[in-house]
């Protein structure tokens, strides 16, 4: 996916590039801060500038890697949404048949607006474009909100854990897709 695309809402996505790195950090940032302050994580952790740098750092790496693909959503020239994706990080998921969806954030404050779905099926179309069966993600056990837009669009837990942030765990979450007709 290197071409521009123009949803029906006036969303653009296109392939993020370095000079973005700065502007999808910060919306990483606020996104990160609205589901964690919710799920009581303090905002000590959620504010360090050691935090920030690394986060920055993380979006550089996935940017410009060769097997991750990032996304930006604008809207009217600001950043209004990211994705990123590639292949699975654990070692118990087949490469072969699955793609894993690392993140999606929309700026808060305008959540609801479909962003998150256009986001999502770009993902999936990443899937399809690949010829991968399945997706995979992991949403923190406390973002009920991640986790009910998720199972929306057919996500379902598969029973996988890992420790997250404020003693509370990220949740695998598994896509089956349908084969196309």
């Amino acid at each position: 996916m290197r071409h521009l695309i123009m949803t029906t809402s006036q969303t653009f996505l296109r392939p993020a590039n370095p000079d973005d790195v700065d502007r999808i950090t910060d919306l990483h940032t606020l996104a990160r801060t609205a589901y964690y302050q919710a799920g009581g994580v303090s905002d000590v952790e959620l504010t360090s500038s050691d935090a920030y740098s690394s986060r920055r750092e993380s979006w550089m790496r996935a940017v410009q890697s060769s097997d991750r693909t990032v996304l930006c959503a604008e809207r009217e020239g600001e950043l209004v949404g990211i994705l990123a994706m590639g292949p699975p990080y654990e070692a118990d998921v087949d490469v072969t048949t699955v793609g894993q969806l690392y993140q999606i954030h929309v700026r808060p404050g305008i959540w609801g607006q479909g962003i998150g779905s256009y986001l999502h099926a770009a993902f999936v179309q990443f899937l399809r474009d690949a010829s991968l069966a399945t997706g995979v993600l992991e949403a923190w056990e406390r973002n009920s909100r991640a986790q009910a837009f998720y199972a929306r669009h057919g996500w379902k837990p598969d029973g996988h854990h890992r420790p997250g942030p404020g003693n509370a765990n990220y949740v695998r979450m598994r896509l089956t897709l349908d084969p196309e007709v």
